[in-house]
């Protein structure tokens, strides 16, 4: 990027450092200005010798942008001895100086994104002008009242900048972006464009009528709007549009006035998203607008719930009411996200703990019931209601042994009034309850030379036999087959010779316990002695 200053000096920005050089008609060169960011798209000049340059694109971090740790000179011309073999033009020469690259006098650097407008004084401070962290200026220019314009991209905007962070959006062109300027004719400046490509004029005089139209408001959901509050001066007359996607050049309603002097509704039909329009008028004093808020009521929705777990065997914490951050809905309309902490859990066998998700489209205030039902039942049975939490716990002992099914019911009542509030359930999968542990019958031990022949039965009322083992005159505990071999029923037939230890093969008196596990891990145990004779 290239400019002229009025002494003949070249003035130009690079890419990739993002520097501002000063170039002299000998060819010596200065760094005027080393940016934060990381392109100088354009440059201008006004008629003072004050030097404006936007730049664009993020610095990567730890990059160095002053070679030597100084300035920069560069010499340009083609006489010289030279040790290598160079096409003639530009070389750059290393000059450490004592004249030190000036930093960017604010805080943290340039803005995230988007671009910003630099002004370098005729005595050489730097400062910044102008931020926009949407917009992308690809060309500077003066108008005809010493005005400085920037046309940008991708949104098709000039603004004109007026001072410290004071700026006009003047027009938006039919066209992508706006990447050059040029004077016209009578004061005026051309304006060429990308995307399409076209050639514009900029008249020189204010026009006796102009337009501006919001970004499109987009209340998330199909809405209800009511009346516009508008705050401002002058001859302005504001219109209001309303659609259903977010093109509003794609079939929405059209422009309807609405009406400053009559609090009235703007008449627009329910719709996801709004638009409005300032039409100002020239008149002895100026046309300003000042704010315009849209009311709407968004249409309730109902609350989803994504998922319902249950897990046995886990107890779950109620939390702390400031445990959750939620962010608020944000000026533009969007919905705001929610963080939500974990839900702290503890280890409990005999505890049931459920856990669901939801959200509310609305951002509604939300309480949740939680019932069961059994297998083969028709009625839900309420285990807590008005609950705030996402996670309930209960005991397992409430329940007898058997299949259940949990039902989450979530409502917004919170958020309205009585007969407008909305509910959705979800159901969980089945789970099964089994607390009760299981049975050893028909105990028997008899002696058959040096070794023990047990004989048992285990039982259990709902779930099969896992696992058994014994142990005799307190030894060690030995896992043992059911006679199937295969434990998968309610009742399992054990029958199993056992040695014993040796050095307890003479006593008079052996003790044999036997415990079996049932699929939930419920222990039953029992024991018998053996004497002989």
């Amino acid at each position: 990027m290239l400019a002229l200053d009025a002494q003949g000096n070249l003035i130009a920005g690079t890419d990739g450092s993002g520097l501002v050089y000063r170039i002299s008609p000998a060819g010596e060169g200065f760094v005027l200005y080393s940016a934060p960011k990381k392109e100088i798209t354009a440059l201008a000049l006004d008629r003072g010798g004050n030097i404006y340059a936007a730049g664009v694109g993020e610095k990567r971090a730890g990059s160095t942008t002053s070679p030597a740790g100084g300035a920069s000179s560069i010499s340009m011309g083609t006489s010289g001895a030279s040790t290598s073999s160079q096409t003639p033009g530009m070389t750059l020469t290393l000059t450490p100086t004592t004249s030190p690259v000036i930093p960017f006098p604010v805080a943290g650097g340039g803005a995230n994104g988007g671009s910003d407008v630099y002004r370098i004084a005729s005595d050489g401070s730097p400062s910044r002008v102008w931020t926009s962290h949407e917009d992308i200026v690809y060309a500077l220019a003066f108008d005809s009242h010493q005005q400085l314009l920037a046309g940008t991209g991708n949104r098709g905007h000039v603004f004109a900048i007026e001072g410290q962070e004071e700026f006009s959006d003047l027009l938006k062109a039919p066209a992508s972006q706006i990447t050059g300027f040029a004077k016209a004719p009578g004061g005026g400046l051309y304006a060429a464009s990308s995307n399409l490509g076209k050639i514009f004029v900029l008249g020189p005089g204010p026009e006796s009528e102009g337009n501006y139209e919001s970004d499109v408001f987009d209340a998330k959901v199909f809405s209800r709007w009511g009346r516009a509050e508008f705050r401002g001066t002058g001859s302005v007359d504001l219109l209001a549009r309303s659609g259903n996607v977010d093109n509003p050049d794609r079939n929405w309603s059209p422009w309807k006035q609405v009406s400053l002097t009559k609090d009235s509704e703007m008449g627009v039909p329910p719709a996801r998203y709004a638009q409005w329009k300032a039409v100002l008028h020239a008149g002895s004093a100026g046309p300003v607008v000042d704010t315009v808020t849209l009311n709407y009521l968004p249409k309730n929705v109902a609350p989803e719930i994504e998922d319902v777990s249950v897990q046995m065997g886990v107890r779950y914490q109620p939390l702390q009411k400031s445990a959750g951050l939620t962010l608020s809905t944000d000026l533009s309309g969007s919905s705001g996200g929610h963080f939500e902490s974990p839900v702290p859990s503890t280890h409990d066998r005999d505890a049931v703990g459920v856990k669901w998700s939801a959200h509310d489209e609305n951002d509604d205030q939300l309480v949740y019931s939680v019932y069961y039902r059994g297998d083969g039942e028709t009625r839900w049975l309420l285990l807590k209601d008005n609950l705030t939490d996402k996670a309930y716990s209960f005991d397992a002992s409430l329940l007898p042994d058997g299949g259940y099914t949990v039902k989450i019911v979530a409502s917004d009542a919170p958020s309205h009034s009585p007969g407008e509030a909305l509910t959705a359930t979800k159901q969980s999968r089945r789970f099964e309850v089994d607390t009760t542990p299981p049975r050893v019958e028909n105990l028997t031990a008899a002696s058959e030379g040096s070794q023990i022949h047990v004989r048992f039965r285990a039982e259990d009322g709902f779930s099969n036999i896992k696992r058994a083992e014994y142990s005799v005159d307190a030894g060690d505990w030995k896992y043992v087959e059911p006679n199937g071999q295969i434990s998968d029923a309610k009742s399992e037939d054990y029958d199993f010779k056992a040695d014993v230890e040796a050095g307890k093969d003479n006593t008079s008196e052996h003790v044999v316990v036997v415990r079996v596990y049932d699929k939930y891990e419920n222990m039953g145990a029992a024991k018998t002695v053996l004497r002989r004779k």
